[in-house]
């Protein structure tokens, strides 16, 4: 049995060396001292077109942040009733699906819900023009963050 099992931790520990053999180093990774420079063209720090992103947090600042993916570009928000209208409510979520500035770069979509007689929330639809609105609203003020870094 003791046999057994030192023969078994001998052959985990033999197969972790010769992963880690054939794993990258840290600095192959990171292109450490190969004298890379990163494109011109791409973005550091986030996986999609940083106006676009900016533009979305900016135009749906209104509504509560539930979770935002630089990397991924998926920005959801959570449910957002406004003062004037207390019986529905509304959610959205945003996809950033390029790193360029280009108006199919962008997806949005939104729940909305009304309250019933019994006060329980049920789903209802949304007009299509909503979401259409919304990305031509992020997709003019990622137009005007462009402009004005350009200007």
């Amino acid at each position: 049995m003791v046999l057994v099992r030192g023969a078994s931790v001998a052959l985990i520990a033999s197969g972790l060396m010769l992963s880690g053999c054939l794993a990258p180093t840290v600095g192959k990774v990171f292109h450490l001292g190969e004298g890379r420079k990163p494109a011109a063209s791409a973005q550091q720090g986030i996986g999609v077109n940083a106006y676009l992103w900016r533009a979305t947090l900016d135009t749906l600042s209104f509504m509560p942040l539930l979770n935002a993916d630089p990397w991924g570009g998926v920005v959801n928000y959570d449910w957002y009733s406004d003062p004037q209208a207390p019986g529905e409510r509304f959610k959205a979520t945003v996809f950033i699906l390029d790193t360029r500035l280009r108006a199919d770069a962008l997806n949005v979509t939104v729940t909305k819900q009304v309250r019933n007689e019994a006060g329980e929330w049920v789903a209802a639809p949304v007009a299509a023009q909503t979401e259409t609105d919304l990305e031509n609203a992020i997709l003019t003020k990622a137009r005007q963050l462009n402009l004005s870094r350009a200007g």
